[in-house]
């Protein structure tokens, strides 16, 4: 009889309504695009197609192994994770569109894992317009870093370090003066080119010559004629594999096999080896991820021994592990967060956290750094293989 008064109670109408208004400010709580009970969905766009393919199945593979592990020990907080990759050939256009599908349609948590200077250029603005983090991308461009961007999380250091690097080797180790630059011409490759003219005039050295080609192309041919012409004691390289390869067989074949060929690490350094063949041998890359074949460190062994295990097809090298690193720092954070996740408190958690020990790699990061690593290594193809420098 009690249970039949409360119902025709005239209080009634109003505790539902109140009821219903905290269960609606609770699911508007975990609303947050991309998460559900039991997953979380992110979204990449990247080069699937094109002459810069293996850069992005290599970091898709990469990534992908990383998830598919996290997701067979329980996922991150209960939570698996869903990676939703689109292919844009390496055009800014494509890659607008992409991120636009990904956001309004497949309504992901983040963007993670973009691969190139002009895609993530074309990009940024959109994620930063939808405040949506910007994960991990496979470029070293200055304006993804200075000055620090609150939805841009870099792993990688940058191409400004990478040029200071070939050029400490080339000038102050061997002693080289006469340096030409081939590049892409566009974003990536003013890029590396502004990053190489700052570490010469460092030293009060200016370029000999430069030459560019388009993108998604292999003309280089014209380049190569201009800069021949000063005979060079180095070519430094801002593209893809295939131009850069063109370029170094069609310049050995031309009588310039003293001169030394450096490439920095958007090159994509194993497809680089494979598209050059017997004409590699010499040519100098550099790096911004570990050795991914130096299983003393306990990160390198993880990651070769997830990869064998998940995408047994792919292929171990610099961009998987630069892949698989993106997706370790996204765990780790995503793990980080304290209750229900969304994108604030995933930025939050990696500026408080500061440090992530990927396992003996460290990361770094604060409000006004979103950067995470500093090194960069050299590589040299030997005998045709990889081998530290």
């Amino acid at each position: 009889m009690k249970s039949m008064k409360f119902l025709s109670s005239p209080y009634l109408p109003s505790l539902l309504i109140a009821v219903i208004a905290v269960f609606v400010v609770a699911t508007v709580a975990i609303a947050e695009d991309g998460v559900t009970a039991d997953k979380v969905v992110v979204g990449q766009s990247c080069a699937l197609t094109g002459p810069a393919e293996a850069l992005g199945t290599g970091m898709r593979a990469g990534l992908e192994a990383c998830f598919d592990k996290a997701n067979a020990e329980g996922g991150i907080n209960g939570r698996k994770i869903q990676l939703i990759s689109k292919d844009d050939g390496y055009e800014p256009d494509r890659a607008i569109q992409n991120a636009r599908d990904l956001i309004e349609k497949d309504k992901v948590f983040l963007l993670i894992g973009e691969v190139g200077t002009p895609t993530s250029k074309a990009v940024v603005p959109i994620a930063e317009k939808s405040k949506i983090p910007f994960f991990g991308p496979f470029t070293g461009a200055e304006f993804l870093r200075n000055p620090c961007r609150r939805y841009v999380i870099n792993v990688r250091g940058s191409y400004f370090q990478e040029m200071e690097k070939l050029v400490e080797y080339l000038v102050d180790k061997q002693g080289l003066k006469n340096i030409a630059c081939l590049y892409q011409n566009d974003g990536y490759g003013q890029a590396g080119l502004q990053g190489l003219e700052k570490a010469l005039d460092k030293r009060s050295m200016k370029l000999a010559a430069t030459g560019t080609y388009e993108r998604n192309t292999v003309a280089v041919k014209g380049a190569l004629l201009k800069i021949r012409k000063v005979k060079p004691d180095a070519v430094v390289m801002v593209g893809a594999y295939k131009p850069c390869a063109e370029f170094i067989k069609l310049a050995k074949k031309l009588g310039m096999k003293d001169t030394i060929y450096c490439n920095i690490s958007f090159v994509g350094t194993d497809a680089l080896r494979k598209e050059l063949g017997e004409a590699g041998e010499g040519c100098i890359i550099s790096q911004v991820v570990l050795f991914p074949w130096d299983d003393s460190v306990s990160m390198v062994k993880e990651y070769q021994e997830t990869m064998k295990k998940y995408r047994p097809k792919a292929k171990v090298g610099f961009v998987s592990l630069e892949g698989y690193m993106v997706g370790k720092l996204f765990c780790m954070a995503l793990k980080n967060v304290d209750g229900e996740p969304t994108r604030e408190k995933l930025i939050k958690a990696i500026d408080d956290t500061g440090k992530y020990d990927l396992g003996q790699v460290t990361l770094e990061y604060g409000e006004d750094d979103h950067q995470g690593m500093d090194q960069v290594y050299l590589t040299v193809i030997k005998d045709g293989e990889i081998d530290p420098l």
